[in-house]
């Protein structure tokens, strides 16, 4: 098995019942058919152990050819207090989780570390498990996650660039590229679930994750436990990922009076106004102006700084309150007429990697609009409303060029299952905002609660939330004692 630390740094339903005792109380490790070993990395701690478990390529052919998922596991601490197993469910599509048992799972409350054993994966074709590439020239490696629009506003090079790369995934995705999905995602999960021995597993995803442990609660709501959702996506079945594109103009707007608060404050040594109110100007002037006159910077992809490099920038640092530095500190060059540091290049294995799995699931999920004239009304539309976003968020991703239609519908979520799910939800997130949240906790109904925080950032539970919202994850994963109602965390 390859390092697992390398990965962790990114980006019809089948059950096979053991019969072996459930959660519900005290209880030993369920023996299993896995073969642990010691896992491959470093930091990791020593007692966290990592596997393999076999799933179909193809669950409409269960018997068909098989592929590998790669599991680890850290055990429960304290084994008389056993409850089961928690599955860690990364972010993405091209998240792996193989190194969070020993990483955010050591922030977990000891009662929580107590009760489960942590289980981390590699989805289905992110490495280790069985890979995926689409084998994409290196200028379409950044060009593969978001369609930012030309400065004036057209879409002729975002839907070349989506034809592109769609051609390049269909020559060199391989069978796999055809078979990834969330729904395959969550039936993978319930294929370790089982090869684990559980009757029931609990679970934490984040982000995207949210989306699989919805579907995984949806397919299979009498395998579920405990469910903790954060930072959640809209679940709408008809949109899917065109849905969590658009929700970059609400989540931008959202969470840009927090930077300008931020970078308008006395003392701070990156300021870069004198007021909250002029940030906003500030930055869509600087934008403008790359867009007519990019400035030159070597080394970098690409090898200038222009408005939507820009722009990019302003998007990835609201994430969290901690990267708004890298932001202003361009701002500050940019006027200057200077560029910052280039920054340090992800692999290149692993954005192949993460941008085929990205790829499959996104267009494979559900179909795309395709006609070139659709986008442009759309990003039309949204720059005049979104400034700050310049139309992106309604721009034609490689999904408007998939050569495949999708195997099955979108899964769609409902009411319909165990009263076991805790939603837990910033107020402020600029990739999952509170609005698609709350789709979300519409679909469920009375499954779930929700609680929302008072906090800016993307991951609220022990990330960027607060020590409110933090408790209510942490007492319901350790006791099961949920909020009787909404709550909103101040």
């Amino acid at each position: 098995m390859k390092q697992i630390t390398k990965y962790a740094a990114l980006a019809a339903a089948v059950g096979v019942v053991l019969g072996l005792a459930g959660p519900g109380g005290a209880s030993a490790t369920p023996a299993d058919p896995l073969k642990w070993t010691k896992c491959e990395g470093t930091g990791l701690d020593p007692r966290q152990q990592c596997a393999t478990v076999d799933v179909p390529m193809d669950y409409s052919d269960p018997d068909g050819g098989k592929i590998q998922i790669a599991v680890s596991r850290l055990p429960s601490e304290k084994p008389s207090a056993r409850r089961g197993a928690l599955l860690l469910i990364p972010g993405g599509p091209g998240g792996v989780s193989l190194a969070d048992p020993s990483g955010k799972g050591q922030k977990l409350p000891q009662k929580v570390r107590d009760a489960y054993d942590l289980i981390g994966f590699a989805p289905r074709g992110m490495a280790p498990s069985s890979t995926a590439s689409c084998g994409l020239e290196s200028k379409d490696l950044a060009l593969a996650k978001l369609p930012w629009p030309t400065p004036d506003g057209s879409v002729t090079e975002t839907m070349a660039t989506a034809r592109r790369i769609a051609d390049a995934c269909a020559l060199n995705g391989g069978e796999l590229i055809r078979h990834l999905s969330t729904a395959n995602d969550a039936r993978d999960l319930d294929r370790v679930r089982a090869t684990l021995g559980e009757s029931r597993i609990s679970a934490w995803g984040d982000s995207y994750g949210t989306y699989v442990g919805s579907v995984y609660s949806q397919l299979f709501p009498h395998r579920t436990d405990r469910i903790v959702l954060d930072s959640n996506n809209n679940p709408d079945h008809t949109r899917v990922g065109r849905a969590w594109l658009a929700a970059f103009e609400t989540g931008v707007e959202d969470n840009f009076p927090e930077f300008a608060k931020w970078a308008s404050r006395p003392g701070n040594p990156y300021r870069v106004a004198r007021k909250a109110a002029d940030v906003r100007p500030l930055f869509l002037r600087l934008a403008e102006r790359l867009d007519r006159e990019p400035l030159p910077w070597p080394g970098a992809d690409p090898a200038e700084l222009n408005g939507n490099v820009l722009r990019q920038t302003m998007l990835t640092s609201l994430y969290a309150p901690d990267d708004y530095p890298t932001l202003a500190q361009m701002i500050l060059a940019a006027r200057k007429g200077t560029v910052p540091p280039v920054p340090e290049a992800p692999d290149e294995s692993m954005m192949q990697n993460a941008a085929a799995v990205g790829a499959g699931i996104l267009c494979n999920n559900v179909a795309w609009p395709r006609s070139a004239a659709h986008y442009q009304k759309s990003v039309d539309e949204s720059r005049a409303k979104f400034p700050l976003t310049a139309g992106m968020p309604r721009g034609p991703m490689l999904c408007a060029a998939w050569p495949y239609e999708p195997r099955e519908p979108a899964v769609r979520i409902t009411d319909r299952g165990p009263s076991n799910i805790l939603l837990v939800q910033n107020e402020r997130d600029v990739a999952s905002p509170l609005s698609g949240a709350r789709e979300l906790r519409r679909a469920f109904g009375d499954r779930a609660v929700m609680v929302t925080v008072n906090s800016t950032g993307h991951g609220a539970y022990l990330a960027n939330g607060n020590a409110c919202g933090d408790r209510a994850v942490s007492r319901f994963l350790a006791t099961g004692e949920r909020p009787d109602r909404d709550t909103y965390c101040a």
